[in-house]
């Protein structure tokens, strides 16, 4: 009778034990999923910044007057030039959502003056931002991260192939 009882309670420490494992390995999971995701941040974050540069290059390189590229592969070889001129040396995929596509934003004359990630999700980070990305603080989805040079000319109103509300 005396091995019947001590039988039970190894089964019941060993469920206890494989609870307390779910657990530890769900807390686990989460940890690690966080890292990713302010990974992802970090590399929105250097992408977005790298083709804010190159729109402001390729802006400020126009022969004549100053223009935007059309469209983004034009970073890649600017089309007015005859010689090879590069601003990009590839199109970044959004690092969000892993996707090659990007919201872009139109200038007045009808060139991407900026580009936005499309994922609606909520960003992990919302302060301590670089001063070129200080119009981020508080921002409620990565969509709202526009990368753009702020001392360019104004913006054609919302609503062109940008989202609606984007500056």
């Amino acid at each position: 009778m005396v091995e019947r009882q001590q039988q039970g309670f190894t089964y019941i420490g060993i469920l206890i034990v494989v609870a307390m494992m779910g657990t530890a390995l769900a807390g686990l999971g989460q940890y690690w999923g966080q890292i990713g995701k302010r990974e992802r941040e970090q590399e929105l974050l250097f992408v977005g910044n790298q083709f804010r540069t190159a729109l402001e290059l390729y802006y400020r390189h126009s022969p004549g007057t100053d223009r935007y590229p059309q469209v983004l592969t034009d970073l890649l070889k600017d089309p007015r030039v005859p010689d090879t001129q590069r601003y990009l040396r590839r199109l970044y995929p959004d690092p969000i959502t892993g996707k090659a596509e990007w919201g872009l934003l139109k200038g007045t004359d009808g060139g991407i003056v900026g580009v936005y990630s499309l994922s609606e999700h909520e960003p992990l980070k919302k302060h301590g931002f670089t001063l070129a990305n200080r119009s981020f603080e508080g921002s409620e989805k990565y969509s709202d991260w526009v990368f753009k040079n702020p001392a360019l000319p104004p913006l054609q109103p919302a609503g062109q192939t940008g989202q609606p509300g984007h500056p």
